[in-house]
């Protein structure tokens, strides 16, 4: 024969009010209704500040180059929707795939033009990443749009360029704000 063991709820006590209570079930925290709602939102405004203050420590420990990734993300975004409706700056193709911010002169080659709008239009994936930029394609169409004045200038000779953090933050900054004005715009 089993012995049938009967458990006996103990009261707990309510987080927010300090009351015991007798609980429905394990889980219970609060004693009624309204204490669990005043229990959410407190703790819900504590998660806030907390994930706040994470945000700013994550931003102080963050390194140049991260900063400069976050810039060139904002760039391309700016770039791909600037040109969404022109073809592939080497193609000249429209299609349903990926689309990069193409630099005519690569960050590695020409540093200091990365964030030079002349310099970066929009380019399929296929021509980018698998024909390493189609770069003769490119400076025709790129000719043709903007001129050989500025295609000249571009492979010309440049001042190499060392961005500071605060110079990093300014560009992110003002090319997330050229995108938001050309989206309010479109």
């Amino acid at each position: 024969m089993k012995k049938e063991a009967q458990k006996t709820i103990k009261q707990k006590k309510c987080r927010v009010c300090g009351e015991k209570f007798l609980p429905f079930n394990s889980l219970a925290f609060a004693c009624s209704f309204e204490c669990a709602i005043k229990y959410g939102t407190e703790n819900h405004k504590q998660e806030r500040i907390q994930r706040a203050i994470f945000k700013i420590k994550k931003e102080r420990i963050k390194t140049r180059s991260e900063h400069l990734k976050d810039a060139q993300t904002a760039f391309n975004a700016f770039i791909r929707e600037r040109d969404k409706n022109e073809p592939c700056i080497s193609c000249g193709r429209h299609h349903q795939g990926q689309y990069h911010a193409g630099h005519y002169r690569s960050v590695g080659a020409c540093p200091e033009l990365r964030f030079c709008e002349l310099n970066v239009h929009k380019q399929c994936s296929a021509c980018n990443n698998h024909k390493s930029g189609n770069i003769v394609e490119y400076r025709i169409n790129l000719v043709k749009k903007i001129g050989v004045e500025d295609v000249e200038w571009l492979e010309g000779k440049h001042e190499p360029k060392k961005y500071t953090i605060e110079q990093i933050k300014a560009i992110q900054t003002e090319y997330k704000n050229k995108l938001r004005e050309l989206k309010r715009g479109a």
